[in-house]
């Protein structure tokens, strides 16, 4: 008998590969071509049926008169028609001609606009995201979200996308940003978040218009995969402890983050100026790096932040160290020694940063 967490799990991977196969499905929108499948196969049915039940042919006679009316290629009757068999065949061309017309336009279309190659695309993009793991799913992909996932890409990380509007992926696409591997789909529900592949991911952003929708991603995500970190986007106040306790790790507002950058701007500009520096919205960009204990080269570890010599060796600057109990230390002593579980925090220039992850990380 098998125990119960393994039939939960073999349900849960069906009810994936289901919603996997419907996503394509509507993804690729191939109801228009099965559509046209379907009635030129009633049209086929049809003509056998009516030969038969009009002229009272055999099979074999309806099947080879439906063909030769449908194909027009002109080939003599088996046998003189009845007028109500003449009747039947006039208007079953003038059907069949309505039915073809159809069914050439839909293919050209799959053939000829680039219909057939994004099938073939979604397909390779939902064997790519099945192989993913340690990635960032974002959750909308408007204004919040697109930037976060540029943010995440220049960081070098993996990022797949949870989208229902497939015009704001197309657009992006448009305007010569990156094709981001993508799921079409309500991020609310389980089966989207697992064609994701939540399970597997190491954080998830859910930036959806709606709080409601933000908490429901955030108690799904958190139940499907209890070790993953969520960020989520809140508008109300009110909406940051119902996130909280539905399992986000962390809220951001925009609308009060917006409001307070502009009175900064007015009482210390030249403060959020450096902020704007290390969020890489200023001219000379800066880049905030955390380097943990465990991420040292292991000839480096157990040394003080003075034996590092980070500055002069980098040219970077260690502006704060995270202590394994959770607590803070701003400009930390040079004679301060990180231990197992403590991260660095530093910050420099890109080229700066990238010397210190060469010369210091593991």
């Amino acid at each position: 008998m098998p125990n119960t967490s393994s039939v939960d799990k073999l349900g849960a991977d069906f009810a994936a590969e289901r919603s996997r196969m419907v996503n394509l499905w509507k993804r690729a929108n191939l109801n228009r071509f099965f559509l046209a499948l379907l009635l030129a196969v009633v049209s086929f049915a049809a003509g056998v049926v009516g030969f038969m039940s009009i002229e009272g042919f055999s099979f074999v006679d309806a099947f080879y008169m439906t063909m030769i009316t449908v194909s027009t290629v002109g080939f003599g009757e088996l046998h003189p028609l009845s007028p109500d068999g003449r009747l039947f065949v006039s208007f079953y061309i003038f059907f069949n001609l309505l039915v073809i017309a159809y069914l050439v336009s839909v293919l050209t279309t799959y053939i000829f606009d680039g219909e057939l190659r994004t099938i073939f695309k979604m397909f390779r993009t939902d064997q790519e995201i099945r192989s993913f793991e340690g990635h960032v799913i974002v959750c909308g992909f408007g204004r919040n979200g697109s930037k976060a996932c540029s943010e995440l890409v220049a960081s070098g990380a993996r990022v797949v996308v949870v989208e229902q509007n497939q015009d704001l992926l197309r657009a992006a696409s448009e305007n010569g940003e990156r094709s981001l591997p993508s799921v079409f789909g309500d991020a609310t529900s389980d089966e989207t978040l697992l064609m994701a592949g939540v399970e597997r991911a190491r954080a998830l952003i859910t930036a959806l218009p709606k709080d409601a929708d933000n908490v429901f991603v955030a108690l799904t995500a958190r139940e499907l995969n209890p070790n993953i970190k969520i960020i989520a986007r809140a508008s109300l106040k009110t909406s940051e402890s119902k996130l909280l306790r539905a399992g986000a790790d962390s809220v951001v507002m925009p609308d009060e983050i917006g409001g307070s950058h502009m009175a900064n701007l007015v009482m210390r500009p030249e403060v959020i100026r450096f902020l704007e520096m290390i969020n890489g919205l200023g001219p000379n960009k800066l880049r905030l790096e955390e380097l943990s204990f465990k991420e040292l080269r292991r000839e480096l570890q157990g040394r003080s932040i003075r034996e590092l010599d980070v500055r002069s060796r980098t040219g970077a600057t260690v502006i704060g160290l995270k202590h394994f109990s959770g607590e803070f230390e701003i400009s930390p002593s040079a004679d301060t020694r990180p231990a197992p579980g403590d991260v660095l925090l530093l910050l420099g220039t890109e080229a700066q940063i990238a010397t210190l992850v060469a010369q210091f990380r593991a």
